[in-house]
């Protein structure tokens, strides 16, 4: 949807408005030494693993934006135990879940605009297709979550995307840039 705003850091004229922004790989990732990744993990598009025991996918993390009919989305990254895990890859391309209950993990993104973001409690819908699944954070006092549970504004997501464009690249540590946001 063409939705023409101004950004409030830059004056700069944008004639969309992202409402989508996808971390590359969960902070575990990231925390590994460069030297070790290739034997300790696996990262696919959707999916990574880490020396065997620590499992996670790729979910979208919808918040409603209000007065609009498409939510603002964080494509983030939530550990899984090892059977929620096997049971995401088993139902990934199947047909719709109704009855699949929801799964418990920790949220594994730092979502850099926010207090930290790192373990919160998060319910993971797998909805299959090969859609990313759901995820949902309990409800606490964390911005993140209050935003998830309440909604946001048209302006509350330009001040994200505002935030996320402007954000000084050398104050980023270099075990960061994997996560980094990125427009999807």
């Amino acid at each position: 949807m063409q939705y023409v705003w101004t950004c409030a850091c830059c004056g700069k004229r944008y004639e969309t408005l992202p409402m989508r922004y996808d971390l590359d790989a969960p902070s575990h990732w990231d925390g590994l030494p460069e030297a070790e990744r290739e034997s300790r993990a696996k990262l696919h598009t959707d999916f990574c693993t880490i020396d065997d025991q620590y499992f996670f996918v790729r979910a979208c993390l919808e918040i409603a934006v209000l007065g609009r009919p498409e939510p603002f989305v964080w494509g983030v990254w939530t550990s899984l135990s090892r059977e929620n895990f096997r049971r995401a890859l088993e139902l990934w391309h199947k047909e719709p879940l109704e009855r699949e209950p929801a799964r418990f993990g920790w949220l594994a993104s730092a979502v850099s605009i926010y207090p930290s973001t790192l373990n919160l409690r998060t319910y993971v819908r797998f909805r299959g297709n090969g859609e990313r699944p759901t995820v949902e954070l309990e409800p606490t006092d964390h911005p993140l979550a209050i935003e998830q549970h309440h909604g946001i504004t048209v302006k509350r997501v330009q001040e994200i995307a505002a935030a996320l464009q402007h954000r000084p690249s050398d104050n980023v540590p270099a075990t960061e840039s994997a996560s980094r946001p990125r427009y999807a």
